[in-house]
């Protein structure tokens, strides 16, 4: 038996005030699929990049020299509609729980417009993602270090 998915049943009714953390990211040639839209694994690189330049550039931590490493335990997307290359695109994220050594996200696509309130776009996608801390050497749980935790509970929402 499976658990309870962590994406809420009612995605339409997501706007982007329930994201607190808004994240510019860009499309490129190659993530078109031959059907001409973004290819669905697309989607997690852009998750992906989203959490960690978002947690990268506002803590200053270096990932590569932590003695704590945050690894994808679960992801999981539903698609709404098509984007394509080339688009402006914005990743919404908020932590829906944040426990002693891991952490959920609610990821939201958008798309960016110049110059307009984003949060206004109708969600494209809808994900969720689940970073487990462990040691880098041991591979073993650890807690969140502490300038990410202080970090992530600034994004910090209601599950819905």
């Amino acid at each position: 038996m499976s658990s309870a998915p962590v994406v809420p049943p009612a995605p339409d009714q997501l706007t982007g005030s329930d994201f607190p953390v808004w994240w510019p990211v860009g499309t490129r040639w190659a993530d078109n699929d031959m059907f001409g839209h973004l290819n669905n694994a697309v989607y997690y690189q852009l998750f992906d990049t989203a959490i960690n330049a978002w947690i990268n550039t506002s803590t200053g931590l270096d990932p590569l020299n932590m003695p704590a490493l945050g690894i994808v335990a679960e992801s999981g997307c539903r698609y709404f509609s098509e984007l394509h290359f080339p688009q402006n695109l914005v990743v919404g994220l908020a932590v829906t729980r944040l426990g002693r050594s891991s952490v959920t996200y609610r990821l939201g696509v958008f798309r960016s417009t110049d110059g307009e309130d984003n949060s206004a776009q109708p969600i494209t996608a809808l994900g969720h993602w689940v970073h487990v801390y462990v040691d880098r050497t041991s591979r073993k749980p650890v807690p969140i270090p502490d300038a990410i935790g202080s970090l992530l509970s600034t994004a910090l929402v209601g599950e819905s």
